[in-house]
């Protein structure tokens, strides 16, 4: 196979380096969005667009590797918020080859002429309001990449109804355009106006005791903790275990120091990353069918620097068969294959092991007990109803999430 190239291309390409334009020029087959496409018009390279599905569309390119040279343009930087981690994961890190180029963040500071290594990076990009709901509490600068759903202006109104203390934003558009510009605003002028797809906000909030000229304090790096809020794990469309379904979870698997946990199913990652702080030397693997997923977890992972969990990318319970006999199961998910899913594992499962999953049908409800019932397995079930505070109208009000089945089964009764 012919290593796949990632190029950054940075805010336009004007922003390419030499060696850049050469792979580009090399290119047989050459791959990304519309836009990025669309500045190489007359390239006589197949043209590939990367639409909804890249993780399909990368899949697709190791056969025109086997004999062509393939070339991936990526906006701004392949590794930052982009589409390099997807690639290597799916490809192998020995058959790619990654260009860097500069962020969208790294741009508009130097348009504003702030350092931005003191400030975090929020992305609202395919994900809910959870990241910016989670960072609007204490004062601070934060760069925040939006979509067609997280305008500016949605941004802003977003904000007009959630705090009450002194905020400004930047929206930057059109970086490295003809088009360019940006310009400061109160919330209330954003709302207002109309702004260009291509779009970077920085958002300062002030604590009451700063003046607005003042620099921003230092941000402190989160660290993993139990109960972690779910925008921490950057998870997809919101799904993900929430941090107090999680916090029932872990305690009901009773983990120890040496175990081995099967986390099947583990979307973010979530559940097996916060386990890391409760099972010390052990082991921790995470199940993950989903390529796009799974790659998802190793960032989460390499994010909070935990070294005892493995991420298996593979369909269960299939891939089960070789991994080593499990002393605690969870299983976050598995579709039509539970029933599979639960009876291989709890032939794997150590004496005294324990197995927990969660519910949101009555369905799986049904097969998790029909399952662990037939095993001979002691069964633990609880409904958990969770709600928490939203403002409405100047006041606050209780949102209810959807209700939850946990269930415990335990391998002392077989």
């Amino acid at each position: 196979m012919i290593p796949v190239q990632v190029v950054g291309c940075g805010m336009s390409p004007a922003d390419l380096t030499s060696q850049g334009r050469e792979v580009i020029k090399q290119a047989q087959v050459l791959v990304g969005g519309r836009r990025l496409l669309g500045y190489f018009p007359d390239h006589p390279a197949e043209k590939i667009v990367m639409g909804k599905a890249p993780a399909d569309t990368v899949l697709s390119l190791a056969e025109l590797a086997r004999d062509r040279q393939v070339v991936i343009l990526a906006s701004g930087d392949p590794n930052f918020f982009g589409i390099g981690p997807l690639v290597v994961r799916l490809l192998g890190e020995d058959n790619v080859v990654i260009h860097p180029n500069l962020t969208a963040v790294q741009t508009a500071a130097a348009r504003l002429k702030m350092p931005w290594h003191e400030a975090q990076v929020i992305s609202l990009h395919g994900r809910g309001w959870e990241s910016l709901d989670d960072a609007i509490h204490e004062p601070g600068r934060w760069f925040i990449y939006t979509d067609p759903r997280h305008t500016p202006q949605a941004i802003a109104r977003h904000l007009l109804d959630s705090i009450r203390i002194d905020v400004r934003l930047c929206v930057l558009e059109d970086l490295g355009q003809e088009t360019e510009r940006w310009a400061w605003l109160s919330l209330e002028e954003a709302v207002g106006r109309n702004f260009s797809p291509l779009n970077l906000v920085v958002l300062e909030l002030i604590a009451p005791d700063h003046r607005i000229d003042q620099e921003p304090p230092l941000i402190k790096t989160q660290h993993l903790h139990l109960g972690m809020p779910e925008a921490a794990y950057a998870p997809e469309r919101g799904l993900i275990t929430k941090a107090e379904v999680r916090a029932v979870i872990l305690a009901r698997l009773e983990l120890y120091p040496g175990q081995v946990l099967w986390d099947v199913g583990a979307g973010s990652g979530s559940v097996g990353l916060e386990a890391s702080l409760l099972i010390g030397p052990g082991r921790i693997l995470s199940i993950e069918k989903k390529p796009e997923r799974a790659a998802r977890i190793a960032v989460n992972r390499e994010k909070f620097q935990v070294n005892n969990l493995e991420v298996v990318s593979g369909q269960a319970p299939g891939c089960l068969a070789t991994l080593p006999s499990p002393d605690r199961v969870f299983i976050g998910g598995g579709g039509k294959a539970l029933a599979d899913i639960l009876t291989e594992s709890l032939a794997r499962l150590q004496p005294q092991g324990k197995l927990v999953l969660t519910a949101t049908r009555l369905e799986t409800l049904e097969i998790a007990r029909r399952v662990l019932l037939q095993g001979n397995f002691l069964l633990n079930i609880i409904q958990l109803q969770v709600s928490r505070t939203q403002p409405l109208a100047g006041g606050t009000y209780l949102q209810a999430l959807n209700p939850v089945w946990i269930v415990a089964g335990s391998a002392q009764a077989r």
